[in-house]
């Protein structure tokens, strides 16, 4: 049991004092009876047993806290004591020194503190379990982050703003001195879908100075914690266009691109209190007119823009020239943006933190290395597949993931202490973790290591619609992000929002063709950003088609998709 001793010293001329006083009046009175000139050494005898008296409990009494310090409890109340502990070898790996490196719960000023910690447990624990970058946050987008959220603070819901805007919005008039605009994300598609284009809708809030607003559809105030302070960001359950959400499409008539292609955008003289914007994968030429900048200068004048999309949609948005230098300041490392605006924006709810620390803590937390691998088929059937068991061992034995096993021999002598790996396996189907399991189950590792086969979950299908099914997703998908290396599955945007909250690089199997396992089974990423599966070919100053993988150096076409489109360092190209 652990105790915490407080000691309090007495105050001078306390009740103590006068106690000593009177008890040494007493023992004077008595023994000047008996015998006057023994009074002085007796006094001074008994005052030196009290005085030691005190000073041995007083040293007792340390030596008991110090022995026995605070509870973790007491600990977690300051986080000046959050450290991690790295092991450098030293000289011809004789000895280890201890160096205690301090945590940076705020991401290099990524995140603020003053949120009610115990409300969203993750936003400053994850940094615990998160390596973390070696190049840190702008401090121009740290900067612009902290002028968002002023902006959002102004402009969030029931805010004096956003209730004056929302009653010209029902009037269908609205007053151009307005400060604030509005870029509303509808919920849409699976829960990988969704996160990616979270990311670029509040970017695109970013460069045209609107609030994001959330539409929380049906699980997204159960998935992800608010990330801006005081005021929040999911859309009242009153907005007045909120029950139309689910009927706008190309052919609505509020929809940009139809409007376009009517030429009513033209014609008209005044810009409309509000527009929808289809992004999403079926979109046509006329929608896809958003990623030019003639558009985008009508519809700065739009109050509230609603966006519906399936795409990560960043890699355009570089496309654009008028947002080619805020950008630049904002991201010098152009494959750190998913990364940071995820770091920022997207926090589990508790619920699902603990799915996720639960599990890392069980299984993952003591290896020597975690190795993440990703399995998404698109095949029909169920499976599982030959195939694809094949590709997965292909990759991890030919890249030196995972070690091979000897089939010949029984037992295999580490000749030091074995290393241990975590292999976290994320399907729908449980057929690869097993076969995978099993096989570090009955051969022994040529290299003596021990490898422990993991996987949370084997739903069967994606059930999209059930609140427990994408917590265990969104838990899955924060695991595979704290591996060492992960493997991730061609066109998956499961594997895209590992890799991009991770900052890893993956290595991504290809898509089988004919049931066939390719070869080869992988390459490793350019770069940890997602993939834009439906970006435009299109020269808005040419008016023509072109290839948009081929016009900056740093806007390329994806590895596991050849005509989409993904952001890269320039230098961390071939």
């Amino acid at each position: 049991m652990k105790r915490l001793i407080t000691i309090r010293n007495v105050e001078e001329g306390g009740d103590t004092d006068d106690a000593l006083k009177n008890l040494n009046l007493n023992l004077s009175s008595d023994l000047e009876k008996k015998n006057n000139t023994t009074t002085l050494p007796l006094m001074r005898l008994m005052g030196f047993f009290l005085v030691s008296f005190m000073l041995f409990s007083v040293l007792f009494s340390l030596s008991v806290v110090l022995r026995d310090p605070p509870s973790d409890a007491v600990l977690e109340a300051s986080p000046t004591l959050t450290t991690t502990v790295f092991q450098q070898q030293g000289v011809n790996n004789i000895s280890s020194d201890s160096v205690e490196k301090p945590i940076d719960k705020l991401i290099g000023g990524l995140l603020i503190d003053g949120f009610d910690e115990r409300s969203c447990l993750s936003r400053y624990q994850s940094a615990n379990y998160h390596k973390g970058l070696s190049p840190k946050p702008s401090s121009y987008l740290v900067s612009r982050l902290r002028k968002y959220e002023a902006l959002h603070k102004q402009c969030g819901p029931y805010t004096e703003a956003y209730n004056k805007t929302v009653k010209e919005l029902r009037s269908g008039q609205f007053s151009k001195s307005s400060p604030c605009k509005y870029v509303v994300w509808i919920s849409f598609s699976g829960l990988g879908n969704r996160i990616l284009t979270l990311a670029s809708t509040f970017l695109y809030a970013l460069l045209t100075d609107r609030v994001l607003l959330v539409d929380p559809g049906v699980d997204m105030v159960d998935l992800f914690c608010e990330p801006f302070p005081e005021v929040s960001w999911f859309l009242p359950p009153d907005f007045p266009l909120k029950s139309q959400f689910h009927g706008f499409n190309q052919k609505s008539e509020q929809c940009y691109g139809k409007m376009l292609k009517n030429n009513s955008v033209a014609s008209s003289t005044l810009p409309p209190s509000f527009l929808y914007l289809h992004l999403v994968h079926d979109y046509d030429d006329e929608d896809k007119l958003f990623f030019c900048d003639e558009q985008q200068n009508f519809l700065k004048k739009v109050p509230w823009l609603l966006i519906k999309t399936d795409n990560y949609f960043t890699p355009s948005l570089f496309l654009m020239p008028s947002f080619e230098q805020e950008l630049k300041d904002l991201f010098p490392n152009k494959e750190t943006i998913f990364h940071f605006l995820g770091r920022y924006l997207l926090h589990p709810t508790n619920n699902v933190w603990g799915l996720v620390v639960r599990y890392y803590e069980s299984y993952l937390a003591n290896a020597n290395e975690r190795v993440g691998i990703q399995i998404r088929v698109f095949d029909t059937d169920p499976g599982p597949f030959q195939h694809v068991l094949d590709q997965i061992l292909a990759c991890t034995l030919k890249e030196n993931l995972l070690p091979d096993v000897n089939r010949e021999d029984d037992i295999v002598s580490p000749s030091e202490t074995p290393k241990s790996k975590a292999v976290l396996m994320t399907s729908l189907n449980a057929g690869y973790f097993e076969k995978v399991r099993d096989m570090y189950w009955e051969y022994p590792t040529v290299t003596g290591e021990v490898v422990g086969i993991y996987q949370p979950s084997h739903e069967g299908h994606q059930q999209s619609e059930k609140q427990i099914h994408n917590q265990k997703a969104w838990a899955e998908m924060y695991l595979l992000s704290l591996s060492d290396v992960l493997v991730t599955s061609s066109w998956s945007t499961f594997g895209y929002v590992a890799q991009g909250l991770g900052g890893l690089k993956p290595w991504i199997l290809y898509k089988p063709e004919n049931r066939t396992a390719p070869n080869p089974p992988c390459r490793r990423a350019m770069s940890m950003e997602p993939c834009f599966h439906a970006p435009p070919f299109y020269d808005c100053r040419a008016k023509r088609g072109i290839d948009t993988g081929e016009l900056v150096p740093h806007v390329r076409h994806c590895e596991d998709m050849s005509w989409g489109l993904k952001l890269v360092d320039r230098d961390n190209f071939d």
